[in-house]
């Protein structure tokens, strides 16, 4: 009996910390600074999302996902579910995937009328 709630107690503590994950795919040594245009931003739980158009060298959109911090942290930097419009053109500072993939950790943004978000 003792074992068996010994168990159950160590599977309640465990399970939340098999939800987080690591910022470990994202290469926090390098920063990149693009020009992109919002595609989506997508105010979801455990993270935001940032869908962005980047041209790449040869001017074509290459679509890109940025994370961003929790929802409940941010909102008490001032984020809204509208910070982020479709169509807005932004420069945005990341930090990037260590395997070159088209995705990034949120750093920092300066919007269109110079406002700065993050750590810019």
């Amino acid at each position: 009996m003792r074992e068996a709630l010994v168990a159950a107690a160590i599977a309640l503590v465990a399970t939340p910390a098999l939800a987080h994950h690591s910022a470990a795919m994202f290469d926090q040594s390098q920063t990149l600074e693009v020009k992109a245009e919002i595609k989506e931003f997508q105010w979801t739980n455990p993270h935001v999302w940032i869908q962005i158009n980047v041209p790449n060298a040869a001017g074509t959109d290459e679509e890109w996902s940025v994370e961003g911090g929790g929802r409940n942290s941010l909102a008490r930097e001032g984020w809204r579910p509208g910070t982020f419009k479709p169509g807005d053109v932004v420069t945005m500072k990341l930090h990037p995937m260590r395997d070159g993939s088209h995705g990034a950790q949120f750093v920092g943004a300066k919007l269109a009328d110079g406002t700065t978000i993050g750590r810019w």
